[in-house]
């Protein structure tokens, strides 16, 4: 089946996600009867998505999974198996997701490995993977990503005049190398403490000052989770407002967590994530403090390549996944497909077309709607007026 064929992706309503934000971008009445927090792009085996071939639709990973070197090029078959390496998705959130992190290749397929020998181990992991990510801003983005320079988070947690909070500002006062003691003292905080720990935070955040961004941050959450010590946890990160186009990437270890906004994410096709706080979801701390890398991330912001004209790229160090921003002008001629090996196409403004470049049959991309091009379809290219996002494997 080697043609440019239409996708259909597979909308998940986590709570935190947005009534209008998925629903306005495809053009559908907003706001919507649930949270729709996000539009998943890919053949992930918990929510593949479809594609409509000759013979009507299939799921992408039963196409992959039949005829794994015609979709994935050989290389890519070689490589990651009968499986596409890459999860594209539209992230919408109207609230704050946890704070998280991922492990390193090597260590998932350990740990994972580990959990499946022992029934009665705790059930951490997904797969044996890693996920590394990268989320591209649609909207205006706030995200906390990696740790800021201690100095200032203990500055920031001295502001706040609480005296039980002196071994944590004490730690972060030694520099990067308190980081990970910084961490475990806020995480691991006594349980029947807390809640007043907590209120304190909420009553002593200012709404003035030179750290008034960061304490709107702690009022905001403590509202929403008024006994835990994520709170505070969140202080210690860098507080990132990114621009439509601006970009973040969370390697492993990355402790992070989305705030509001709508990006584009793009990610190795894993589902192994480690919470740390500011959910009702399941927590382990011993886990995520092995994962963790306690260094500071001094440049947060991503920034883009231009590759070619009406062509962008961010340069991340992963193998599983490239991203490209196509923008198409009314005097602009058609683009090639950029990319490397089975190809997502995801249209965000205009009407676009994909094709493939000889003799091809167009497959129209509008707003929240995508195309996908097997390894097998070769060149195709971009026509039309409008803004896509391809998702590729690195060359």
């Amino acid at each position: 089946m080697a043609a440019v064929l239409p996708l259909r992706g597979v909308i998940r309503p986590y709570a935190w996600g947005s009534r209008s934000a998925l629903a306005e971008l495809q053009g559908r009445p907003a706001p919507t009867d649930a949270p729709e927090a996000e539009l998943w792009l890919g053949a992930h085996p918990g929510d593949p998505s479809t594609v409509t071939g000759p013979d009507g639709p299939v799921s992408l990973a039963a196409l992959i999974g039949d005829d794994p070197k015609g979709q994935l090029g050989a290389e890519v078959a070689d490589e990651f198996g009968a499986r596409l390496p890459y999860l594209m998705k539209v992230l919408a959130a109207e609230a704050p997701l946890s704070l998280q992190a991922h492990p390193d290749d090597e260590y998932a397929k350990q740990a994972y490995a580990a959990q499946e020998a022992d029934p009665q181990a705790p059930r951490n992991y997904t797969d044996a993977h890693h996920k590394p990510e990268m989320l591209v801003a649609l909207t205006p983005f706030d995200a906390l990503c990696g740790f800021r320079a201690p100095d200032v988070s203990a500055a920031v947690l001295e502001g706040l005049r609480i005296p039980r909070l002196a071994p944590v500002i004490a730690a972060l006062r030694a520099g990067p190398a308190g980081l990970r003691d910084a961490v475990q003292v806020l995480l691991t905080w006594p349980a029947d403490d807390r809640a007043a720990l907590i209120g304190d935070v909420l009553t002593a955040a200012r709404a003035d000052g030179e750290y008034a961004r960061s304490y709107a941050l702690a009022r905001d959450l403590a509202g929403r989770y008024p006994d835990d010590p994520g709170v505070l946890v969140a202080l210690l990160l860098n507080q990132v407002r990114l621009a439509p186009g601006e970009a973040i990437y969370m390697p492993a270890g990355n402790l992070h967590a989305y705030l509001s906004g709508t990006g584009i994410e793009i990610m190795a096709a894993s589902d192994n994530v480690l919470r740390g706080g500011l959910t009702p979801k399941r927590v382990d701390v011993d886990e995520l403090l092995r994962v963790l890398r306690f260094e500071v991330l001094a440049e947060p912001i991503l920034p883009a390549t231009q590759v070619a004209p009406g062509v962008q790229t961010w340069s991340v160090p992963v193998r599983e996944f490239a991203l490209y921003r196509l923008e198409l002008t009314p005097a602009g001629p058609p683009l090639p497909l950029p990319g490397e090996g089975p190809r997502i196409v995801l249209g965000v403004r205009g009407d676009v077309f994909v094709a493939e470049a000889v003799d091809g049959t167009p497959v129209e991309v509008t707003p929240g709607t995508a195309a996908y091009v097997p390894a097998e379809t070769g060149p195709a290219t971009v026509a039309g007026v409008g803004e896509v996002f391809v998702a590729a494997v690195a060359s």
